[in-house]
């Protein structure tokens, strides 16, 4: 039976090695091919997780199932040159969250039938999370259920991801844990957070432990890699909040101790470079990243239509793009991915649809009006390559990119490179080989 490469990473940080991975969160196919880009560059695989209302057996938010979205990602790798070894495919917040109002039978009868088509699909990287209240869970609709019933139902999933990879070259691996921010960022304005207890920690890992055993699944238990915890970072619409070392103290020293198992922490988008490094040496070797992509891609798009009108603008023979104007357009028509997000004035809520750090916009990129925008851009630049003094004006580390031949002047390039921006710096974090 092959080992899980994750094991790699939990094998070294018992010895005290700085080593980690990052998490691609994120269906964008411009996202992943920069993800896979950096991967094949690093000579790394690359950890591309869905999550469990993004991808399920329905279609999802996406329109994907499990096994379409493991076609749309190995169809990405081969027109990138990625090996498929390179891959490993992850569910996150894997359980009923997509059905909480519904009775708890019901819900998790669809969230087992979730983890099965994950695991049928060939995804290796199971995060089990049954931390949600349910339709008829006791108590009113604030009440989260007990940690045992939290512990009991991840257990039951658990059990099926373990039924139906019997047969599987590469046995699952699983994070258990549910303390985490907001997905796609908090919604009020942040300033301090308060990093997770170690008495929370060790009760979440002992009563899982326990669930584990007393349905047989000590072998799974055996393939628990890590713990999620809130290390105290997150970032809103204008705010982000940093690592701060001191904080997470108790929870890093918690970790050295225990050994077998890492963190893996959510919400690190827009750290610092020094605060991804430092979150790796503290133990939290998983790195969740997924806003901060597709916002570089956004501003990769802006800088291309900057581009567009300033070189092309004069054209009668070239219909411009007018992205940024589509892109407003199709939000206002569809409010429904950023209106209980963003909050303000007509003038904060223009700014916020565009350039807030939670970039509720990589929702309307599907979007066929604004795929023909996006489309027509690419298309109007490469078909009339812009000059290098506007590619230094507008993206100024490409310029240099190109001038030093480590990069061409085609659009698509260019819009991977602005995305690598960000894997590089996780690469770095993470201890695998620097970006040249």
């Amino acid at each position: 039976m092959a080992r899980h490469p994750l094991r790699k990473i939990v094998d070294a940080q018992a010895q005290h090695k700085a080593l980690g991975t990052y998490a691609i969160c994120s269906a964008n196919p411009f996202v992943l091919e920069a993800a896979m880009k950096q991967a094949r560059a690093d000579g790394t695989a690359v950890l591309i997780e869905s999550t469990s209302n993004q991808v399920d057996q329905f279609g999802g938010y996406t329109g994907m199932t499990p096994d379409r979205f493991v076609t749309f990602v190995g169809e990405l790798a081969r027109w990138v040159g990625l090996p498929s070894q390179q891959i490993i495919l992850g569910g996150d917040h894997l359980g009923p969250n997509s059905w909480q109002k519904e009775p708890a039978a019901e819900a998790m009868r669809k969230a087992c039938d979730l983890v099965a088509a994950c695991v049928k699909a060939g995804y290796t990287k199971i995060h089990l999370d049954a931390s949600m209240r349910l339709g008829d869970d006791p108590g009113d609709v604030h009440t989260p259920p007990p940690p045992d019933v939290v512990a009991a139902r991840a257990a039951d999933l658990c059990a099926v991801a373990e039924q139906f990879s019997k047969k599987a070259a590469v046995k699952p691996v699983y994070v258990i844990g549910t303390e985490v921010p907001i997905p796609g960022g908090a919604q009020e304005v942040l300033h301090v957070l308060q990093a997770t207890r170690v008495a929370d920690a060790r009760q979440t890992i002992q009563l899982a432990r326990d669930a584990f055993r007393a349905r047989g699944l000590d072998a799974a238990w055996d393939r628990v890699v890590a713990l999620v915890v809130q290390p105290a970072v997150e970032f809103g619409d204008a705010t982000v909040v940093d690592y701060d070392r001191s904080k997470a103290k108790p929870l890093a020293a918690f970790l050295k101790k225990r050994g077998g198992m890492v963190y893996e922490a959510h919400s690190t988008d827009y750290q610092p470079r020094e605060a991804l490094r430092q979150m790796v040496e503290d133990g939290f070797a998983i790195l969740k990243v997924g806003p901060q992509l597709t916002y570089a891609f956004r501003e990769a798009l802006f800088a291309l239509e900057a581009m567009e009108v300033e070189w092309l603008g004069h054209r009668a023979d070239v219909t411009p793009s007018g992205l940024r104007d589509t892109l407003e357009r199709v939000m206002l028509v569809q409010p429904g991915h950023w209106q209980k997000h963003y909050h303000g004035d007509a003038a904060a809520l223009c700014h916020a649809r565009k350039y807030s750090y939670s970039d509720r916009s990589r929702y309307y990129w599907p979007n066929a009006e604004l795929q023909l925008s996006l489309e027509r851009l690419i298309r109007n630049l490469t078909m009339n390559p812009v000059p290098m003094t506007l590619i230094s004006q507008y993206m100024p580390a490409q310029y240099w990119a190109i001038r030093e031949g480590r990069l061409s002047a085609d659009p698509l390039n260019l819009i991977h490179d602005k995305i690598m921006e960000v894997t590089s710096l996780y690469a770095h974090a993470c201890g695998v080989l620097k970006r040249k």
